[in-house]
């Protein structure tokens, strides 16, 4: 057999060899170590907080757009905030036998607090899926929608703060330098709010029943919860306000404004919700991240 032969018939198994090392080389693909992804979600987070100015303005667009062409716009949310203060606020006061100077003031913040509180949780398990466009066509931080949705809540907030303004006038009240308390409590509700917003946002893209069932048990907290009664109606204090989360997360804002310290309970339990709600979150967010755009 002539010599080209040979070499010809040689070279043929360095070539399938060759080209099966390649396939191997493709069926293996290399994923990102835990540690960068871990950063990926952490610059993701940072980066949306810088773009306050595209979050404050989606937020600001929401509002608008909710109430275009209507006379009063966002005051709309004043108004029918007052409504339900006054008519609940004379009802109840007059049930639970309160001196309304005592339970309008009460009753006032704890709804505007609740209002923040509520919106936040039920309004984030559709963060990501309101805003399936944006995150599959444009190249934006997740945590923006997260963002986007607490600012416009605060918005809302400041509108229903008139009420309260109206109502400590009416019956004199002046929480004095304990009313800056408020200010501390404010910021930590937030940041409860904000991983709050984005777990739910994470776990309801993926199961879609998520929201229905979120939705009917923040009803329920609310009846659990003392926003339409006080505490000091109750001779023993009861258990389900020493292990309602909400109770406390209403608590750091309200008593301040009422002139009263916040107990330390509620400091600490406010605390260690940020610290595991944040843990779980940021564990979740980072695994979850990238599949995030598959599932809206």
């Amino acid at each position: 057999m002539p010599e080209s032969g040979r070499a010809g018939q040689q070279a043929r198994p360095r070539r399938r060899g060759l080209g099966a090392s390649r396939r191997c080389t493709r069926a293996r693909p290399t994923q990102a170590p835990a540690s960068s992804q871990a950063t990926l979600a952490l610059l993701d987070l940072a980066q949306g907080a810088r773009a306050h100015h595209l979050w404050y303005l989606l937020a600001w667009q929401d509002i608008r757009r909710l109430y275009r062409r209507s006379v009063l716009g966002p005051f709309w949310l004043t108004l029918s905030m007052g409504a339900l203060v006054g008519v609940l606020g004379t009802l109840y006061g007059m049930l639970f036998g309160v001196e309304s100077a005592d339970y309008m003031p009460f009753l006032a913040l704890g709804f505007i607090v609740w209002t923040l509180i509520s919106g936040v949780i039920t309004e984030g398990c559709t963060a990501f899926i309101n805003a399936e466009g944006i995150i599959r066509h444009v190249g934006l931080p997740l945590s923006i929608h997260v963002y986007r949705l607490l600012w416009r809540h605060l918005l809302i907030l400041v509108h229903n703060a008139a009420v309260f303004v109206v109502v400590a006038a009416v019956f004199a009240v002046w929480p004095g330098w304990t009313g800056l308390l408020a200010l501390p409590g404010l910021v930590l509700l937030c940041l409860n709010g904000i991983w709050a917003g984005l777990l739910l946002a994470i776990v309801s893209a993926r199961f879609r029943d998520v929201p229905p069932i979120v939705t009917s048990s923040v009803r329920i907290c609310f009846f659990v919860t003392p926003i339409i009664w006080m505490p000091e109606l109750m001779p023993d204090r009861p258990l389900v306000l020493d292990v309602n989360p909400f109770f406390h997360l209403v608590e750091v804002v309200r008593a301040p404004l009422l002139g009263q310290v916040p107990g330390l309970t509620s400091w600490i339990a406010v605390l260690v919700m940020i610290a595991a709600g944040w843990l779980v979150t940021f564990a979740f967010f980072r695994r979850y991240r990238r599949r995030i755009a598959y599932w809206v």
